[in-house]
């Protein structure tokens, strides 16, 4: 299982990856509807290709937790794979691997998402899985102090014992002062250690219901066999009981620069600066996505031509836009070289921002990084899993399913002008956290 890894592993696959096969630009065809217990249910036919991808997504991640109780949308995740009054406890993985498939999930700051990919013919079985996992899931409290076990262990592997690894829990709780976007799904382990079985079960019995969730279905199906059979596993699943809470705290905007610094064990200084940006789906979060291939993306860029290369100040740098349901972030950071002090990689990182804003880009690095978003955007909806996860986020975020086809027009639109405007907007001392990341003095 996989949780919203450590900043530095998502930056480097962001900067990194190279991105294979062919990207499907044709529209893609998708119906969808209501069960009357609530899910809302996507369907996309592909028989190309005899595979299929299952996803759910249930809008609960993080920021619907307590201040006193973080960690339980991780936590759940796990708990969906301990099994059910019908399925034996360690068995949910297998039957999947046994059938010839295989299976996933993951925890964000809004939602927790499941997955499936499996021969087509094994769509009943999927769908029997999910279901189970929707009304009888096993938590006892066995599965509990399992998981208990493992997620600590999981912090430590992936947070405490990964260089940097922490830099997204300071980065977060540093940034935000009221929103509960303040801690990570990884959680703390004493708010786990003290949730008791009850809270745990209201936890499922609030947020893991039909009317919580999306399910999507993409690839070699027939329309009304799967129908039909979404409505033999899900349609009597009783809706919750329960109010669906949404934390409608809004974070108040930041009137100066914050500056905090953190001592690890890491051979060599970091600076991380960390800017506030718009929700997802705005005109200006779609910018600030093509600011970060202007600034860090690939060898071309700008930070990288001069600090990397020129300058030879860093030996790594990049950024990534941390789009979330609510205002979110946008994250620079640069690793210094052997023997460059962070006050000089500050430095040095300020000036190249500043000399962004005043001297823009000229046209042909602005087409090099709309057809590096074109490209990105096709690439993930060129297998089943992509398209299944862009129908279901689509939806859950912006009750928008058909942004898979439109979405790439909001990036389009956007003129170098708009750049300039949005990065003098939003990338100024004054909106920023800048963290800086030291090895421990002994």
């Amino acid at each position: 299982m996989k949780i919203i890894k450590p900043i530095i592993n998502i930056i480097i696959c962001l900067c990194l990856s190279v991105i294979q096969g062919f990207a499907q630009t044709g529209k893609i065809e998708f119906t969808e509807f209501d069960l009357n217990n609530g899910l809302h249910v996507i369907l996309h036919q592909n028989n190309s290709v005899p595979l299929i991808s299952v996803q759910i997504i249930y809008h609960a991640g993080s920021k619907n937790e307590t201040s006193d109780r973080t960690g339980f949308a991780h936590f759940f995740e796990h708990l969906m794979f301990e099994g059910s009054d019908n399925i034996k406890r360690g068995e949910y993985s297998k039957i999947i691997q046994n059938a010839g498939g295989n299976e996933n999930a993951s925890t964000s700051f809004d939602i927790t998402e499941y997955h499936e990919s499996l021969p087509s013919n094994q769509l009943e079985l999927a769908l029997w899985l999910e279901s189970e996992r929707m009304l009888h899931l096993k938590i006892d409290s066995t599965g509990i102090e399992t998981q208990r076990q493992v997620v600590k262990e999981e912090k430590k592997q992936n947070y405490e014992n990964t260089p940097y690894g922490r830099c997204l829990i300071e980065i977060m709780k540093n940034s935000y002062r009221v929103h509960p976007y303040q801690w990570t799904p990884i959680g703390e382990d004493q708010y786990i250690d003290k949730a008791s079985y009850s809270e745990f079960m209201d936890f499922y019995k609030k947020y893991y219901v039909p009317e919580n969730a999306v399910l999507v279905i993409a690839g070699d199906i027939q329309q009304e066999q799967t129908k039909a059979l979404i409505k033999k596993y899900f349609e009597d699943i009783p809706k919750g009981n329960k109010e669906i809470e949404r934390p409608l705290i809004k974070e108040p905007d930041q009137e100066s620069e914050v500056r905090k610094t953190v001592y690890d064990k890491v051979q060599l200084p970091a600076i991380f600066y960390a800017y506030h940006t718009p929700k997802s789906g705005t005109t200006d979060s779609y910018a600030m996505e093509l600011i970060q291939k202007w600034l860090t993306g690939g060898e071309s860029s700008q930070f990288f031509k001069s600090l990397v290369d020129q300058q030879q100040l860093a030996m790594q740098v990049g950024a990534i836009p941390l789009n979330l349901e609510d205002p979110g972030l946008f994250i620079i950071y640069s690793i210094s070289n052997i023997g460059v002090t962070a006050e000089d990689m500050d430095k040095a990182m300020n000036i190249q921002i500043e000399d962004a804003k005043l001297k823009g880009l000229d046209e042909h690095d602005f087409q090099k990084i709309k057809n590096q978003i074109e490209n990105d955007f096709y690439s993930r909806n060129s297998t089943m899993e992509g398209i299944a996860a862009s129908l279901a986020e689509n939806y859950t975020y912006f009750k928008n399913t058909d942004l898979i086809n439109t979405e790439i027009e909001k990036y389009k639109a956007i003129t170098r002008e708009d750049l300039i405007k949005v990065a003098k907007k939003y990338l100024k001392p004054g909106n920023r956290l800048v963290l800086y990341y030291l090895p421990e003095t002994k």
